[in-house]
């Protein structure tokens, strides 16, 4: 390029430009030098890394070319154009292929068919309840708020509490009947059929693994502790050195080997042996929530009708081990009708109670050994290998024990007419009652005590009633009884299959088994998503968790923490007024996501 130079010579023209060096203008947008190639957009290819495809311009105009700025530093090209942001440049749509359905498609199967249409009819009532929704709605807004379902059918009937006007049910009682709601909302299972089936399995491992565990340690042990050992055939003083003082003293305290013993001795045990055995689950029934969610697994043997308890215990997060809870023993009933009678196998049914005296066994924890009785509840139970170790008819009850039965039902059917709608709040409130009363005896309370707690909530029993409880429960003589066995046979408790949800849900929310969860952490776990009126737009979710901590905290002895009795008498409380058992599961599914 020719250069106008004025009064320097010529040199680096871009340090010296800011002194006098100026570029004519019309020589810098000149003809392109013969050295410099020719710039051809259209020929553009990708790099190596990229597929060989063909360059397509977006324009299939010739580029215009703009007039040069005669700031720019450009020697040549297309210089950029500036936006316009005030105009919108239309782009055509690019025009939609057709789509092509080919010919050789197979015809639908009937499974698809009945699945489209129970897809077609569910949508089709969906839209009819939300229509429905939307239209009772208005009329509410419009007519002013309306009361609940659960409130008018308490109004219309009898108030339970003596004469009580219906306008005295307070805000807890009406935020108490909300949990019922869910019973709307069916749980589906296939939801969490996954689940299930994972946790299905993982309970049958577990019960294989303490299966396991019994025959190693009872195969193990057998030979070395038979009594038969103590006698031999053969001069023991030449298998063994008799120290010094220790003539005179037993075998048994004698240091023994295995290879000392008589292997072969009459009452020698055998995997054949040991197999035949019943298997049942148990709990504790106790107000300490870390022994009430033991897992405790136990074992009958029909060849010396011998009972064993096993615990499943966690250490961590990965391991596990089952240990001994109950040793293998001969063991009669110590408290009932059939106290000092041998357990045999038609004693073994879901939701009766196997009694042990806890001076006994020496490896309870300390909990336990405070009281005299250590009652087991069976909760599930083998009734295949039941079925196969009765030899004969089942056993049957005695007079006196059916007597007894249709007087604990006779009881519990006048205090289920006084526990209606209000089953929660009367529940919750009794069991702190008898707690502020049992703090000093140790959970044991006299006659005139257990009389006052139930006068105090309204739940009179006549005279001959209370007599016949009171018989039922101290066959001892001692003057007391435990208030939380007396609430369990005056009122009732729930079935094992509700009591498997309440007792899920707590080792949900307390997985290390403390006995006691904050209110915090049931607020994190409570689930009110799926609440009918939260679905509706009624109700928020908070609103539904804050009604459910109201009225569990409302009888809580500590203030942010609720214990594992108090969990279970809110929902003893819930189960009163829920009739059929799979409502109940529906509430417990839905609330907590078991």
């Amino acid at each position: 390029m020719d250069l106008e130079v004025k009064g320097i010579g010529t040199a680096s023209t871009r340090q010296k430009s800011a002194k006098g060096w100026r570029i004519r203008s019309s020589d810098a947008y000149g003809p392109r030098p013969d050295d410099v190639p020719a710039l051809d957009l259209r020929r553009l290819d990708d790099s190596d890394g990229e597929n060989d495809l063909s360059y397509t311009p977006v324009m299939k105009e010739h580029p215009r070319l703009a007039s040069p700025d005669p700031t720019s530093t450009v020697s040549w090209g297309t210089p950029f154009p500036a936006p316009f942001p005030h105009r919108r440049i239309y782009h055509e749509p690019c025009p939609v292929e057709e789509l092509t359905i080919p010919e050789n498609l197979p015809v639908p199967s009937d499974n698809y068919k009945l699945k489209y249409q129970q897809y077609k009819e569910e949508m089709k009532m969906k839209y009819k309840e939300h229509t429905q929704q939307i239209t009772q709605r208005s009329k509410s807004s419009s007519s002013g708020r309306q009361p609940t379902p659960a409130i008018l059918q308490m109004q219309q009937k009898e108030s339970p509490f003596g004469g009580v006007a219906p306008e005295s049910l307070t805000s807890l009682d009406e935020k108490a009947t909300l949990q019922q709601c869910y019973t709307s909302k069916p749980f589906s299972m296939g939801q969490s059929m996954r689940k299930l089936e994972a946790e299905d399995l993982a309970a049958e491992k577990r019960k294989q693994a303490v299966v396991e565990q019994v025959l190693v340690d009872q195969l193990s042990r057998a030979v070395i502790s038979d009594p038969g050992q103590d006698v031999g055939t053969t001069d023991l003083s030449q298998q063994q050195t008799i120290l010094p003082g220790l003539g005179s003293a037993p075998l048994r305290f004698k240091s023994r080997k295995l290879h000392q013993t008589r292997v072969k001795t009459s009452s020698t045990l055998t995997e054949n042996v040991l197999s035949n055995k019943l298997r049942f689950d148990a709990r504790i029934i106790s107000r300490n929530g870390r022994d009430a969610c033991r897992e405790l697994i136990g074992f009958f043997f029909a060849f010396d009708k011998s009972v064993t308890v096993y615990e499943h215990r966690h250490f961590g997060k990965n391991r596990t081990k089952a240990l001994p809870f109950i040793q293998r023993g001969i063991y009669c009933h110590q408290h009932g009708r059939r106290k000092r009678r041998q357990y045999d196998v038609g004693d073994f049914n879901v939701g009766a109670n196997l009694t042990f005296l806890t001076s006994q066994h020496v490896g309870l924890p300390a909990s336990i050994q405070e009281k005299r009785l250590l009652i087991l509840r069976i909760i599930e139970i083998d009734e295949i290998a039941k079925h196969s170790l009765l030899t004969g008819s089942n056993p049957t009850f005695t007079q006196q024990e059916i007597d007894d039965r249709n007087t604990i039902l006779s009881v519990q059917g006048l205090m289920k007419e006084k526990l209606v709608n209000r089953g929660v709040r009367t529940m919750t409130g009794l069991v702190k009652f008898f707690h502020r009363y049992g703090q000093c005896g140790g959970g044991l309370l006299s006659e005139m005590e257990l009389k006052q707690g139930l006068k105090e909530f309204h739940l009179e029993l006549a005279d001959k009633d209370f007599k016949s409880v009171w018989l039922l429960l101290d066959q001892d003589g001692d003057g007391e009884i435990d208030y939380y066995q007396f609430i369990q046979v005056v009122i009732g408790e729930m079935i094992e299959y509700r009591k498997a949800f309440v007792r899920k849900a707590y080792m949900k929310l307390d997985p290390n088994k403390t006995g006691s969860v904050s209110v915090n952490v049931i607020s994190k776990f409570y689930n009110g998503r799926k609440h009918p009126k939260v679905l509706s737009g009624e109700c928020s979710e908070q609103q539904i968790r804050t009604s459910f901590l109201d009225t569990l905290q409302e009888n809580c002895i500590n203030s942010g923490e609720v214990t594992y009795s108090e969990f279970e008498a809110y929902y003893e409380g819930l189960s009163l007024e829920v009739a059929n058992d799979e409502d109940f599961a529906n509430i417990m599914r839905n609330c907590w996501a078991l």
